[in-house]
């Protein structure tokens, strides 16, 4: 069981550079869970997809259902002292500390692309890569 952040998420149902790692990430541990705010980032992107031309809304509503399928029990609220506390502390924003709140309360890592939360929080997040090799 992994945490992954909602890039990571993207990764999964939309090609992109990390395609590779994300698969490989997966392969190792297909056990994701995120936060619910995943959900509403999640949107976001398909959002920017579809302003893009990138894709339909049919296919942009198609790959939603089956990322919210595969999440469905797998999400979790992170805890709001614990979000403020780390955000206050690192810089990083709530929302990336959500994330990090959520692996450090069930004591797993965060897989994410982001460098400043890997950089702010090393003993809890780690990239694909570092999570395929470690």
């Amino acid at each position: 069981m992994i945490v992954v952040d909602t890039n990571i998420i993207v990764g999964v149902y939309l090609p992109g550079q990390h395609a590779e790692a994300i698969e490989a990430t997966l392969a190792k541990d297909g056990c994701l869970i995120a936060p619910y705010l995943w959900r509403l980032e999640f949107r976001n992107a398909l959002t920017l997809y579809l302003r893009k031309e990138l894709m339909t809304l049919p296919d942009a509503c198609r790959i939603a259902g089956l990322a919210e399928a595969r999440m469905r029990t797998r999400e979790y609220w992170a805890k709001t002292d614990r979000v403020l506390e780390l955000a206050h502390s690192s810089g990083c924003t709530a929302y990336d500390c959500e994330f990090v709140s959520l692996a450090k309360d069930l004591n797993v890592q965060l897989v994410t692309l982001d460098k400043k939360v890997r950089k702010q929080f090393p003993s809890v997040a780690v990239s694909p890569e570092e999570f395929v090799s470690g």
